[in-house]
């Protein structure tokens, strides 16, 4: 996959002590490094699992509350921003996880080349950069080319499970993975989603937010 447009742009924000700390002392036992090819998950966490890829776990509040509610599940959150995975693997030992592991590198990347075809669970793809100015809508994850990609890593009935508080940006992506034969929609996600702080006080402001699930279908369906 040729990708010279990234989704994210790499801002400067200030690590605080307990995050730097995090990331020179707990990086080594729950991170994963980027490699060029496919991760076995059961050497990874020791045992056979269904697997989760989060994309953008942000600062990891969602992340640990989910893998908290879902110990028979593994978890690999994906997030290039220093203080978030500083503030996940905080969470993470706090709870003293063992099933979630933290890759601080490009998604896409991870997805295409870490992530064996038809190995996944589910994909969580939660509330990713809008970039609402049209001219930047290039920029935006959710493109026909992810949704192929998302559906090949996916396992026969796997989910992808994103959601936005952008209105344009959910009629994309609810038209992206429509087209995607491999897809269909799904009356659930492999898990609920909790509210976030952010997330609730978007919906104060009145924000709508909207969730997009779908399911990897079997095979494709058969073209007339």
């Amino acid at each position: 996959m040729n990708r010279p447009i990234r989704s994210y742009v790499l801002r400067q924000g200030r690590t605080t002590p307990a995050q730097k700390r995090a990331l020179e002392q707990l990086l080594p036992k729950y991170g994963l490094a980027f490699t060029g090819k496919p991760i076995s998950p059961v050497e990874v966490f020791g045992r056979s699992a269904p697997l989760v890829l989060e994309i953008g776990s942000g600062m990891g509040e969602t992340t640990v509350e989910i893998a908290t509610a879902h110990p028979q599940a593994d978890f690999i959150a994906v997030e290039v921003h220093g203080p978030g995975v500083g503030s996940l693997l905080n969470r993470v030992a706090a709870a003293n996880l063992e099933n979630v592991k933290i890759i601080r590198h490009d998604a896409l990347d991870v997805l295409e080349h870490m992530i064996a075809d038809g190995t996944l669970a589910a994909i969580h793809l939660f509330f990713p950069d809008p970039w609402p100015k049209k001219r930047h809508h290039k920029r935006r994850m959710v493109q026909a080319e992810f949704a192929a990609l998302a559906a090949k890593k996916l396992r026969a009935g796997g989910i992808v499970h994103a959601a936005t508080d952008w209105p344009d940006y959910a009629e994309q992506m609810n038209e992206v993975f429509s087209k995607e034969a491999l897809l269909e929609p799904a009356a659930a996600g492999f898990a609920a989603r909790p509210v976030t702080k952010f997330e609730s006080r978007g919906r104060r402001l009145g924000h709508p937010v909207r969730d997009l699930v779908f399911r990897r279908r079997e095979s494709a369906p058969a073209t007339r």
